[in-house]
């Protein structure tokens, strides 16, 4: 009769099948017959126990196994004909939508880039101040540019309203922006 190779995968012809009362211990590249124990199973009967407990027992999740609630946030005044949330907030991070230089009439302030850069990063700082986060919990940002030569006008803007310790940013140049902007930004930040 043939026997069970390592692993129990394949017949091999050099180990003697295992009999009534023996069992196939598989360590390493060797399979060994030993007698079997006085107990039922490979294991001791305490642990059997104890395993059957431990699956039949629900599941307790930690807080962090448990998925961070997600809000969205509800746009008022102009901004509630859009068709997307100005930000959504998933456990304490806050992802806003991209910004435009649009005042409170959803128009574009005049004045170029200088000006629209002010409006972008004012009304980020609204969103943000609204939800529980500010200027200085942004992590990260992404700046689009209808004109990439005029990234250098808009960076002296923007370092105003970073004084601190600057968010990892992004930066490229568009075809063209929402309603003929010439920068628009979107953030993303942690939340107090």
């Amino acid at each position: 009769m043939l026997g069970v190779g390592v692993g129990g995968h394949f017949p091999n012809p050099h180990v003697p099948a295992p009999g009534p009362g023996t069992r196939v211990d598989t360590r390493g590249a060797r399979a060994e017959v030993t007698p079997h124990s006085n107990h039922d199973g490979l294991m001791p009967p305490s642990l059997k126990h104890f395993l059957v407990i431990l699956l039949a027992a629900p599941p307790v999740l930690s807080a962090q196994d448990k998925p961070p609630q997600v809000k969205y946030i509800v746009p008022t005044g102009a901004a509630a004909t859009l068709p997307f949330s100005p930000a959504v907030q998933v456990g304490h991070m806050l992802y806003l939508a991209g910004q435009i230089g649009s005042d409170s009439t959803n128009r574009l302030v005049p004045g170029g880039i200088e000006a629209e850069t002010r409006q972008v990063l004012t009304n980020i700082k609204r969103v943000l101040d609204a939800n529980g986060s500010g200027m200085d919990r942004v992590v990260r940002c992404l700046v689009m540019l209808a004109d990439i030569a005029e990234w250098a006008r808009m960076n002296a803007v923007y370092v105003t309203f970073f004084p601190g310790p600057k968010p990892a940013r992004s930066a490229f140049g568009a075809s063209g922006l929402a309603m003929g902007a010439r920068v628009e930004i979107e953030c993303t930040a942690t939340t107090r």
